[in-house]
């Protein structure tokens, strides 16, 4: 592809600019994604204007994407449901939908990036499941109700660092004071497939006048751009409502199906498919001590609880005063509340309070906030994950992370014939993705060690099997 740089006109900035750019590797892939190539200027129709497609900037190092919507006000007042402001009859024609990143904007974005929203990627398939940094910026985003307030509540939980800046009225007159307007810059480590969606969900929840009628068809599409993220945002309620602008059968229609989906998860992290309470409990209490014990006899004072769920092994480290500083990353908003809550957090004393910190997070984009810990248990929590994620959490986690001592399990396939209630081939919970035998455990514990200069030694958790080993299986990494 050809390196070049393009001037963006001062004028043009002022209007529904969005750009997203990357220093990723091969920054040019970024065209192969969004099906875009970076030497040509595009163009896609909407209902009330155009939305253009170029590359500022593209080589490389860098890559830039612009998207500019040109609106026509005409067609947006003959297409529109309502742009009219409350009290203001000439309002269909004098308001700032021309100007501002609205529901227009969403809607661009869904046009002219639907190949990479979908996840598709013909020339680069390996590419779109790679987690890459990403800095995005967003002029004029209008925040009417909530502000810079609501702005960060919507995007910080997904991960994203975040710069707000608000927008005077005018210029000329500042003594007219500030606008509802917002420029917003984002940066952050995640699938362009992920950023994409957030930016097409969260856009029109900022957006009181959206420009379309909401109906059925909009939930559908909430929930389907809203998979993966949206259940355990803890702002969810406030975003499904705003995006169905609070129409009552819809909201409940929406929350009804995340609710639904919310409940088949609390039965299945109830249960073990018919594995005994007792014997469950019995074997994640040995499973625990036996982590905690291989932390303790590292040496290590910072320790990382990567899936640390509902805070058992954290409420555990804290009583050993050898761990000085103690983090607990979990997918889960809701299992983070509830360590919270079991750990009795907001009643801790200030000094027990500063040795431990919990934060919403996953396993397969890099975050530096796991940087610099000499331990972290992964404490049955591979096997949740889909086989071909793997190999970003080895990267995350040993390639970047690097935390001196690593102590992982994960069920033991062998095992599972042991279980009478269990039928053949089936694994132990719903939610696991595979359950590896202990060979073939072995196998890939090796494998990450050798490629990340690790040791790396096996013991097993539960009481053996002379034939079928342990339910649970460990292996204990050490920086070489």
């Amino acid at each position: 592809m050809t390196a070049y740089t393009c001037i963006i006109d001062e004028e043009d900035d002022k209007k529904m600019l969005l750009t997203i750019s990357t220093t990723y590797l091969l920054a040019t892939d970024l065209g192969y994604l969004l099906h875009k190539h970076p030497d040509r200027l595009q163009e896609v129709a909407l209902s009330s204007g155009k939305a253009h497609i170029f590359y500022p900037e593209a080589n490389e190092d860098k890559c830039t994407v612009a998207l500019l919507l040109d609106i026509d006000p005409i067609s947006l007042v003959r297409n529109a449901r309502n742009t009219a402001s409350e009290g203001f009859t000439l309002g269909h024609y004098v308001n700032d939908r021309p100007y501002v990143a609205s529901s227009l904007m969403s809607v661009a974005i869904a046009k002219a990036f639907s190949t990479a929203m979908n996840g598709t990627c013909a020339n680069r398939p390996e590419a779109v499941d790679k987690v890459m940094p990403f800095e995005v910026s967003l002029s004029a985003l209008p925040a009417p109700k909530g502000g810079e307030l609501l702005i960060r509540k919507l995007f910080e939980p997904l991960g994203y660092e975040i710069v707000v800046e608000r927008q005077t009225l005018d210029e000329i007159f500042p003594e007219w004071g500030e606008s509802k307007y917002y420029h917003l810059k984002l940066t952050g480590q995640t699938r362009l497939q992920d950023l994409l969606s957030h930016l097409y969900v969260l856009i029109p929840v900022l957006d009181n006048d959206k420009h379309y009628w909401v109906s059925e068809d909009e939930v559908n599409k909430l929930l389907k751009k809203g998979e993966g993220w949206l259940s355990n945002h803890p702002e969810k309620e406030q975003i499904i409502k705003r995006y169905l602008l609070n129409i009552g059968r819809f909201t409940k229609s929406a929350l009804g199906q995340l609710l639904a989906e919310d409940t088949v998860t609390d039965e299945e992290d109830s249960e073990e498919d018919d594995v005994t309470i007792k014997r469950k409990e019995t074997l994640h209490q040995e499973r625990l001590k036996q982590v905690l014990s291989e932390l303790k006899a590292s040496g290590a004072k910072s320790v990382l609880d990567l899936g640390c769920g509902e805070g058992k092994l954290l409420r555990m480290l804290l009583r050993e005063k050898q761990f000085e500083n103690i983090l607990g990353m979990d997918i889960s908003y809701r299992s983070l509340e509830k360590a919270k809550e079991r750990l009795h957090f907001q009643e801790m004393a200030p000094r027990q309070k500063e040795r431990i910190n919990l934060i919403h997070g996953a396993l397969t984009y890099r975050d530096k906030r796991l940087e610099g810990f000499d331990g972290a248990a992964l404490v049955e929590v591979i096997e949740h994950l889909d086989e071909n994620r793997l190999a970003a959490l080895e990267r995350v986690l040993f390639e970047f992370a690097r935390p001196t001592t690593v102590v992982l399990t994960t069920p033991n396939r062998d095992y599972n014939q042991l279980f009478e209630s269990l039928e053949s081939g089936a694994f132990r919970h719903s939610d696991h993705r595979f359950e590896w035998s202990r060979a073939e455990f072995k196998a890939w514990a090796g494998r990450v060690a050798e490629a990340h200069d690790y040791e790396v030694n096996f013991k097993a958790v539960g009481e053996e099997h002379p034939n079928f080993g342990a339910p649970s299986q460990m292996a204990i990494f050490n920086l070489k």
